[in-house]
């Protein structure tokens, strides 16, 4: 049983603003990978400025190994290209590469665009680590709702190209029936661009959902303490309010019962 939830939830249309579903969207909850986006617009905003950074080889040995999310860990390359290792972190919000990147740019700008992107109070806290002692930050980043769908509204198109292939659709995603392993085109008209964060009692998925060209942004996260498959229930019934809105035009009065 899932004994305890909070949730933060807000989707609208990307274009007129109008909200589709909302309750609560300024709670600050905690968002674990979900901050990595961060990185992410960091350095797409590096690249505007000098595209030839892509191509700097990044080493894995820069940094303490580091487990869970990821394939870099899993493979003989002892060095990728900064763009490579960007989408690591947006295909499968891949740990070693988010912090080799943290590495050679720095947390503090990173945090620095957080503030300037989030007004909210959204902000990525720390590097990856496997044990967070009481010296560390509590979490890897916090966010909440209305943060992310602002930022979805008008994503940088780099950091949407890296979100794309993004592998993790257990979430909202998971009502929109796609092929999480080939879904970088749109299927039968409906496309999405996501990044998920996982911790133990954290769920949380942002993105931008299009639907035959009308776009939602979107944010659901979740704390919670008890088992998770309820959470992941009502988050895929999430996505189904979302996909029904923009298929359908309708516009629940409530999101499902909690």
């Amino acid at each position: 049983m899932t004994s305890r939830t909070d949730w933060s939830i807000l989707a609208v249309e990307a274009g007129s603003g109008e909200v589709l579903i909302e309750s609560d969207p300024d709670l600050l909850l905690p968002t674990a990978s979900g901050g990595k986006l961060f990185l992410l617009h960091h350095l797409a905003e590096l690249l505007d400025a000098d595209p030839s950074l892509g191509q700097l080889m990044l080493r894995k040995d820069s940094v303490e190994p580091v487990a869970d999310s990821g394939l870099w860990q899993h493979l003989d390359a002892p060095a990728l290209t900064l763009t490579d290792c960007a989408r690591l972190v947006g295909s499968v919000s891949d740990n070693l590469a988010t912090n080799v990147l943290l590495g050679h740019v720095g947390l503090a700008p990173v945090q620095a665009v957080a503030s300037r992107l989030a007004p909210g109070g959204s902000m990525l806290n720390d590097s990856v680590r496997d044990v967070r002692t009481p010296d560390d930050p509590p979490t890897l980043s916090v966010g909440c709702a209305a943060d992310w769908v602002s930022y979805f509204r008008t994503p940088h198109p780099t950091v949407l190209s890296w979100l794309a292939p993004s592998a993790d659709l257990s979430m909202v995603s998971s009502a929109f029936g796609l092929d999480p392993l080939a879904h970088t085109n749109p299927d039968n008209g409906l496309q999405v661009w996501s990044k998920t964060g996982t911790d133990d009692g954290v769920r949380a998925e942002v993105g931008l959902l299009d639907v035959a060209g009308r776009r939602a942004a979107y944010a659901v996260i979740c704390r919670f303490e008890g088992e998770v498959v309820p959470v992941l229930g009502q988050m895929r019934a999430y996505g189904t309010l979302l996909l029904d809105a923009l298929q359908d035009g309708y516009h629940p009065d409530s999101g499902p019962a909690q």
